[in-house]
């Protein structure tokens, strides 16, 4: 008997989690709009246009989100976020996902109960300076005055490695991007520090980029990547196999000039079930069979997106490196569509 009420507070609580999972998807149904929290601005990666329009590395996520569970790329509303604000505007709900350089932790996953997603950018901290302070090593700056975010793991970062090293530095904190460039730039600062992206990314909009340097050590893990609150684990599902349908896309040969003909059907059956020609795999989601085709028809696959905001041929000019896929030697793959 006893077993049997167990059974049946597990069975209730499951379907309570049930309704409760559903949630974020209903309610981004119902608002006709995705809510994505972004970066307050940085180049490549996640900004507005002129006209308002967002663009980036990051931002192609939200679309993607948006292709596959609204089936329009532009259903989105982008809310710019601080490093001391983004996870308050997730918490809240003000957000539905955020999509801003944020790096994966053990704390943040699991004392701030949010669900990393998967990685979009391997990345790690690194500093920028002037040429002309003649430096060529992070170990050389004893003394110098650093910018930094405020509420990132940069700040730790940064004083791990300065003690580790027995050198001093005097802090200048700063909250947003656009804040750090122009402290640095007035010289404020001799160094500014964030992920080796970032800087690259801050320095291709430099009137005199060949006049700063990125120096070369590299000094943590910075994995990279979409995140949602705890406990709506369909939401969550639906943004990491969005961020996956991206990746197997390029590992399979699907682009945005093929996918189409790729749609009518192929001799394999990964790409089959990934288009949904093949497979309810939509339906375990919630969606329907076409949403990760539309995922990546929003801005093709991660290469695809990878190379038209931050890689080799843009100003960001970032190499794939560990970010490439793993069978050309990086740290890029997506589990299986089965």
């Amino acid at each position: 008997m006893k077993k049997s009420v167990f059974l049946g507070t597990l069975t209730a609580a499951g379907l309570a989690a049930g309704v409760v999972g559903a949630a974020t998807l209903d309610d981004v149904k119902a608002r006709g709009e995705l809510n994505c929290g972004v970066s307050t601005g940085l180049v490549g990666f996640a900004a507005p246009d002129a006209n308002g329009v967002w663009s980036g590395f990051d931002v192609a996520v939200c679309r993607a989100v948006a292709a596959a569970a609204l089936g329009d790329p532009m259903a989105v509303k982008f809310v710019p976020t601080t490093g001391q604000t983004r996870f308050t505007a997730l918490a809240s709900g003000e957000v539905d996902m955020l999509a801003r350089n944020t790096t994966w932790t053990f704390s943040r996953d699991v004392d701030l109960k949010f669900t990393f997603l998967g990685v979009n950018y391997y990345d790690g901290q690194g500093f920028m300076i002037r040429k002309d302070m003649g430096v060529t090593s992070a170990k050389e700056l004893d003394g110098a005055t650093v910018c930094i975010q405020t509420g990132t793991t940069t700040e730790l970062n940064l004083a791990d490695f300065f003690k580790v090293n027995g050198m001093s530095y005097e802090p200048v904190p700063i909250e947003t991007n656009a804040e750090a460039q122009q402290q640095y730039l007035a010289g404020a600062c001799d160094v500014y520090t964030t992920d080796a992206s970032g800087l690259a990314a801050t320095r291709a909009t430099f009137a005199d980029p060949e006049n700063h340097a990125i120096l070369p050590e590299i000094v943590s893990k910075e994995p990279l990547g979409p995140l949602v609150r705890h406990g709506d684990d369909q939401w969550a599902d639906i943004v990491r196999w969005t961020l996956n349908a991206l990746i197997a896309a390029e590992e399979y040969g699907v682009t945005s000039a093929n996918i189409e003909e790729l749609a009518k059907g192929t001799n394999n059956p990964e790409i089959n079930r990934l288009l949904g020609t093949e497979g309810d795999l939509g339906a375990m989601l919630g969606l329907d069979a076409e949403w990760a085709k539309r995922a990546i028809m929003a801005g093709g696959n991660y290469g695809e997106i990878f190379a038209a905001n931050i890689g080799e041929a843009t100003p960001i000019g970032l190499a794939r490196g560990l970010n490439a896929q793993w069978t050309q030697g990086g740290l890029i793959y997506s589990p299986p569509f089965r």
